[in-house]
């Protein structure tokens, strides 16, 4: 019963299996796909819920890599909501003043401690400045960095933060 086109199956399967997981770990890499599944984002809106102040449902956070770094903006989705502009500038004027000091306790407890870019943020040392400002609708943080790997960790930061925030993040 061992027929002579039975390895050339074999093999057929063998490599189609192959290309199939190279082609899904190469979509997972493109910072472009989502690949955060809705549970996850759902468990990170939960957690998010237990952090931060406003309401992610009325709120969405905006993620700007830029060459020295990345425009971090959280923005009331209705800008005469002045409850959700004041909870999002009270978080993230703490929030920044944390950062700063190398504290991502918050976004480790959202994301998780293996989040992408989050150990190198940690580890900043004072060279990434992060500036506050305030928008009429929300906030944002400007973080500008000389060193190309936190640029780059804060890109990965950027990327994940979109990636677990599903609806609630753009780039």
């Amino acid at each position: 019963m061992n027929r002579p086109d039975r390895p050339r199956a074999h093999w057929a399967l063998l490599l189609a299996a192959v290309a199939v997981a190279a082609l899904s770990a190469g979509c997972a890499d493109d910072p472009e796909t989502p690949t955060a599944s809705s549970s996850r984002q759902a468990d990170v809106a939960e957690r998010g819920a237990s952090v931060m102040p406003f309401d992610l449902d009325r709120t969405t956070h905006h993620f700007t890599k830029t060459d020295t770094g990345g425009v971090q903006t959280v923005v009331a989705d209705d800008p005469r909501d002045t409850t959700q502009i004041t909870l999002v500038q009270q978080h993230l004027t703490a929030e920044i003043e944390r950062f700063r000091r190398g504290d991502f306790g918050d976004p480790a407890r959202i994301h998780g401690t293996e989040m992408p870019g989050l150990a190198a943020l940690q580890a900043h040392d004072g060279r990434i400045t992060i500036e506050y400002a305030t928008t009429p609708d929300g906030a944002q943080a400007t973080y500008t960095t000389d060193d190309a790997a936190l640029r780059d960790a804060l890109h990965h930061w950027f990327d994940a933060q979109v990636s677990d925030h599903g609806e609630h993040a753009t780039r």
